[in-house]
């Protein structure tokens, strides 16, 4: 998919070990990283073609001396190939490819250890950026014949993929937000993971087949709409018809967000129809403030306000993502809270409960609810009529599930 490089590694170096020690560290000893919206270090990734619009790549090729047409060439190689190598594209003279591969073809991402899991249908690739930063995606296929672990119904992928290196949002229970932010990035890293992910599929890598991406979910490393122009970006190029972009429909992308109101607010006037998630884990402040500390500056009401708004804007349900935490937010009265917050013009038609077992953090004080106590929360919902559903946990043995993208488990 990249240019000939050297080989990547397959490890990670002594000083990542040392630092991701150093965070399991912090986590097991309880200590917390500040709340924070800008980047810590690294400057930005290198332009790629990944990066440009559609009257940009044109502009481009011309300014490099070749025919405007090249690029619906290059494009078609890129989006509908899954190629990001031009030495496979023939129909281009070596010299045209030579002057683009070096101007707009830079390696984004060097995979240091894919690791899988379910029977080979979760699979996490640990990526490292031209400058060291880290991050991880997260490759599921549900409905494969013959392997239980894949799960029942019709066979489907879904890529979860990261926006930032770190996270900025410091909520203690989730293993990235303690390992903190160290930047954006930018819209061509994110969509070289899709791009990545894409040509696993299509070359058959993953059990039941060759296949394509069905959905893609903004929920691995990263606060998505913390960076927000670029992933704006991303969602334009995923959604453009070939040859110009991959073809997904905006209905099969989730972004999600741990409560950034003016950027909600500014989400749906976009005019992309993508789902809105939003991770919200405790239905009042008192609590709240402690999980999520980005609600000290926009509170549930302003939050689940936004949400709704988004909803009557896009006529797109909105998922509500709740985290079950042992003993923490899995009570019966929080689950009544929790309805309360939600009811909208007297019903909840405008929204799904999503709850999620708590994965494990290593050395965390955070655990998941018990079985009795996630059915009893379940069952509250219900009566009230809210629509709720216990996800299906993948990757948990890879650290590849929600909330354990930080990164440790390439250090084994």
């Amino acid at each position: 998919m990249t240019n000939p490089q050297p080989p990547a590694t397959d490890r990670l170096r002594d000083d990542e070990v040392s630092a991701y020690a150093a965070l399991e560290d912090r986590v097991r000893a309880g200590a917390t990283v500040p709340l924070t919206m800008a980047p810590t270090r690294r400057g930005k990734a290198p332009q790629h073609w990944l990066d440009l619009t559609e009257a940009e790549r044109r502009d481009a090729v011309v300014a490099l001396g070749l025919p405007r047409f090249r690029a619906d060439q290059i494009s078609r190689h890129v989006f509908e190939g899954l190629d990001l190598d031009p030495a496979g594209w023939t129909d281009l003279p070596a010299e045209d490819r030579q002057r683009v591969a070096e101007a707009f073809l830079p390696r984004l991402l060097t995979d240091v250890r894919p690791l899988s899991c379910d029977g080979g249908t979760t699979l996490k690739t640990l990526w490292r950026l031209h400058d060291g930063s880290l991050i991880e995606s997260v490759l599921m296929r549900y409905g494969v014949p013959g392997i239980r672990a894949s799960g029942n119904g019709r066979n489907r992928a879904t890529l979860c993929i990261s926006s930032q290196a770190g996270c900025g949002m410091a909520c203690p229970f989730c293993a990235t937000g303690q390992g903190g932010l160290q930047r954006n990035l930018s819209a061509a890293e994110i969509l070289a993971q899709v791009l990545a992910g894409a040509r696993t599929l299509a070359d058959g890598q993953i059990p039941g087949g060759p296949g394509r991406i069905n959905n893609i979910v903004f929920m691995g490393m990263g606060e998505p709409l913390a960076n927000y122009k670029a992933i704006m970006a991303t969602v334009r190029t995923l959604t453009a018809p070939g040859p110009h972009g991959l073809g997904i429909s905006a209905r099969g992308i989730t972004v999600s967000t741990v409560g950034l109101v003016p950027r909600i607010d500014q989400l749906a006037t976009e005019g992309l129809p993508v789902t809105l998630a939003v991770s919200l884990h405790a239905p009042d402040d008192e609590l709240r403030d402690e999980l999520c500390p980005i609600n000290t500056r926009w509170n549930v009401a302003e939050l689940i306000d936004a949400a709704h708004a988004y909803f009557v804007a896009t006529k797109r349900r909105v998922s509500i993502e709740y985290a079950l935490i042992r003993d923490v937010n899995d009570q019966p009265e929080r689950a009544a809270m929790l309805a309360d917050v939600l009811r909208r013009d007297g019903g909840y038609g405008w929204v799904h409960v999503n709850l999620i077992p708590l994965n494990p953090t290593p050395g965390s004080k955070w655990t998941a609810s018990r079985r009795d106590d996630e059915r009893a929360f379940v069952r509250v919902l219900e009566r009230r009529g809210v629509a709720v559903t216990v996800r299906d946990t993948r990757g948990r043995e890879i650290d590849g599930a929600c909330g354990q993208l930080a990164a440790s488990q390439a250090a084994g």
